[in-house]
């Protein structure tokens, strides 16, 4: 199984050990094809080897041959939410992890999207579960 994964990358990097926790959790079901998400050493700018038009193409065509997204979602992020709408687009089952945080709500384009599965959790034993749930019926 091939699984994109999507974080923030310059819409913030705060949560970086979390992405980088749900990837290794990832591998254990397949291919990530998107592991530099949580990489600490991935600057607040993103990556600064490619352009970004190389960038966006190699995405595209990584989620054109994904089997799965994961998206988490808490830190708000215009190019996750394109990359999750292009996913719809693909007809690619998307499941999408928020954690609440004071002060902010998930956008209505992620909740109220029938096609999305959004799962709110917790702490990480949390969101591994809810991983392995999605991914176990994918199998």
């Amino acid at each position: 199984m091939k699984i994109y994964f999507a974080g923030s990358i310059r819409g913030g990097r705060e949560d970086w050990a979390v992405y980088q926790e749900l990837i290794e959790n990832l591998g254990r079901f397949g291919q990530v094809l998107t592991e530099h998400v949580g990489d600490p050493d991935l600057p607040d700018y993103g990556e600064n080897v490619l352009p970004d038009e190389e960038i966006f193409q190699r995405d595209m065509a990584w989620l054109q041959e994904a089997d799965s997204i994961v998206a988490e979602v808490s830190t708000p992020s215009l190019g996750v939410g394109f990359e999750i709408g292009r996913a719809e687009l693909l007809g690619k089952p998307i499941l999408c992890l928020y954690r609440q945080k004071e002060g902010r709500r998930l956008s209505a384009m992620i909740t109220g999207n029938p096609k999305l599965q959004v799962r709110v959790y917790e702490s990480m034993e949390e969101a591994v579960a809810l991983v392995e749930e999605f991914l176990d019926r994918k199998m």
